[in-house]
């Protein structure tokens, strides 16, 4: 399969949510300049969409589907985690597959399998919490607008770098999609359970959380949303829990839409810590929630759209201004 590197990958989002950009809004005229204002070629954002790339595309996740089986089948074989030498002599051994190691390296990155092999694994716990990996339906099916705050819920992780040495942190983050509003979040330095679980408990302090109304909590199928963790936290809360199907960022494309957002507006480059960058992604979530206005809220920011929106459906008083 073909390996993209990271300027690729982000070349690739951006043409998505070009594309985003341009069906939410009907800007069928404005290829060329949204893709002058990204940096990004006209031809490769119409050659990403075409026909033929987006079945090579498909091509190459199946592909990779297929290798993560065999994988994941040699990966877990008699109880046992392996790192990527072993995967490759065991698959030569006992099935007489030759694989190239760079290429397994890459499906296991790609899936977050993680090699234990002769590190301080701090990744531990999540291992464990992995031993089911739990993948469910898609019970949004793209439909963004339920009608009411707080029904349908997006959540994903994504990273970004902060401070002089450019270190690399990790925003989880939780969406509502009829809103726009950011009702939770947490950041870490590293993928470890604890920052997704973090999001969660922020999510049952929101004035808006009621586990006694019908709640769906969306996300990909990335390792923290299939663990047992994430799963049973759900369940106490009668949460139902939907999953975007593989490969497809569609399907969870407001997250994303933020997620770019919001590298585009803030510069950490000043934080040294961690907790210096959280205070100033707050900071930027705060004006996005209550200052910022989205044409598809009607010109409003998401917290002014979500209250006006209560205030018609349930003839309530409006809530007052909140942080994730």
């Amino acid at each position: 399969g073909r390996v993209y590197t990271e300027k690729q990958k982000e070349t690739q989002v951006i043409f998505e949510l070009i594309s985003e950009i341009i069906e939410e809004n009907n800007y069928k005229r404005m290829v060329t300049f949204l893709c002058d204002e990204a940096g990004v070629s006209r031809s490769g954002y119409y050659n990403y969409f075409s026909p033929t790339s987006i079945k090579q595309r498909e091509i190459r996740e199946e592909l990779d589907l297929a290798l993560l089986d065999l994988i994941l089948e040699v990966y877990n074989f008699k109880g046992y985690k392996k790192g990527s030498r072993e995967i490759k002599d065991f698959l030569f051994n006992e099935f007489g597959i030759i694989m190239n190691r760079k290429r397994i390296q890459r499906i296991m990155r790609k899936y977050q399998i993680i090699c234990p092999i002769r590190k301080a694994n701090p990744y531990k716990r999540m291992a464990r919490s992995m031993k089911g990996h739990h993948v469910y339906d898609d019970h949004v099916k793209r439909n963004f607008k339920p009608g009411k705050p707080f029904a349908v819920l997006l959540t994903d992780i994504t990273y970004f770098k902060f401070g002089s040495k450019r270190t690399r942190g990790f925003l989880s983050a939780i969406k509502d999609s009829q809103t726009g509003e950011l009702v939770a979040r947490a950041a870490s330095t590293s993928l470890k359970m604890d920052f997704v679980m973090e999001t969660l408990d922020n999510l049952t302090k929101h004035p808006l959380f009621d586990e006694n109304n019908e709640m769906i909590v969306h996300s990909d199928q990335g390792s923290h949303y299939a663990s047992n963790d994430f799963r049973d936290f759900l369940k106490f809360y009668n949460i139902t829990q939907s999953m975007s199907r593989r490969g497809n960022c569609w399907d969870n494309a407001p997250m994303e839409s933020f997620f770019g957002t919001f590298k585009d507006h803030i510069d950490l480059s000043d934080c040294e810590t961690i907790e210096e960058a959280l205070k100033k992604i707050d900071h930027f979530i705060d004006y996005y929630n209550n200052y910022k206005p989205q044409r598809k809220l009607d010109r409003l920011p998401p917290i002014q759209y979500r209250d006006i929106l209560i205030t018609k459906q349930k003839g309530e008083i409006p809530l007052g201004e909140s942080t994730p």
